[in-house]
């Protein structure tokens, strides 16, 4: 990336990553998701993102090289992690993000982990302190985090109400096991929520989209309920009443990028709680579109179109 714009100004270049650091692993690409934030770091409007960059924010494929101070990879290591710079052959990972794939996955399932699960992870376990019974309300449910979180929510064993504006992404989630849905564009969130819980509201409310959704969720919480903001689809500006403090709603905000309790308590926990589940198939990927990474420019336009459920995943040929 030279220059933010639409999709047409991604690039494909021949770099050279230069000699291996010593504290870090050398991955061979099989396989890169996309995120709505790379749709807006493309754009321009992601805080902080400065030109050149290289795309991508997950990889999954196989270690190739590892640095003089790594012992825990090998090469010919199947691995998936988050790393910066993913839309490429090869990538240079932080080891202390990688994980090794289990065996049942494929290198595109793998990518469809990292950045959707571990940020749902973190909203709901770290940040939401979620348990089993618990009413969970998920904006956005047909998203990367959101489909994610669905899965988290029904595998712990907690009630699930997933938001979107489309029918058929709310038909994709209804498949998947969530308890009720709505459309935000056609219903209140706020009064079906409570029609369907018997006037108790929600326990935890995962929240998105911003300002346009954001008043019908915080009116849709329960007694002790927990808003945690993960992201800003619609805008980053939202207003609230402070009519909240009779209900005692906490609002948590959050980033797995910046937080201190991610790599301290989300990676160990996901490394030993979620891994075997997905090795055993009791959570599974949430993979919509599978592409060649060359068709970038098209997986983007997919993205912006926002009509995809769960993943969108680019491959190589290894």
């Amino acid at each position: 990336m030279k220059a933010f714009g639409g999709p047409e100004v991604m690039v494909w270049e021949d770099l050279h990553l230069g000699a291996l650091p010593p504290g870090a692993v050398r991955v061979r690409v099989g396989a890169s998701g996309i995120n709505f934030a790379e749709t807006r770091m493309r754009a321009g409007d992601y805080s902080g993102q400065e030109l050149p960059f290289v795309m991508g924010m997950e990889v999954a494929g196989i270690v190739e090289e590892v640095g003089a101070q790594v012992a825990e990879f090998k090469p010919g290591d199947r691995v998936f992690g988050r790393v910066r710079g993913a839309h490429a052959e090869v990538v240079d990972c932080d080891p202390e993000h990688l994980m090794r794939l289990p065996d049942n996955l494929s290198l595109a399932q793998g990518a469809a982990i990292p950045v959707g699960f571990l940020t749902a992870w973190h909203a709901l376990y770290t940040v939401g302190n979620m348990t089993a019974g618990e009413r969970i309300l998920v904006e956005a449910v047909g998203g990367s985090v959101g489909s994610a979180a669905l899965a988290l929510a029904k595998q712990a064993g907690c009630w699930t109400l997933g938001t979107a504006s489309r029918e058929d992404k709310l038909d994709r989630a209804t498949a998947m096991g969530c308890d009720a849905v709505i459309n935000y564009t056609r219903e209140s969130v706020s009064e079906r929520a409570r029609a369907l819980t018997d006037g108790a509201g929600m326990d935890i409310g995962l929240m998105t989209i911003g300002d346009a959704t954001a008043t019908e969720l915080i009116d849709a919480m329960g007694m002790d309920g927990r808003v945690v903001m993960f992201g800003s689809t619609g805008g980053r500006d939202i207003s609230f009443n402070l009519r909240i403090g009779i209900l005692n709603i906490q609002l948590l905000s959050m980033s797995i990028s910046t937080s201190p309790a991610f790599m301290a308590r989300t990676m160990p926990a996901f490394r030993a709680r979620a891994l075997p589940m997905f090795a055993s198939g009791e959570l599974v990927p949430v993979v919509d579109t599978i592409m060649p990474m060359k068709e970038l420019v098209r997986a983007h336009a997919m993205v912006d179109e926002r009509s995809h459920f769960g993943k969108v995943i680019l491959v190589n040929e290894l």
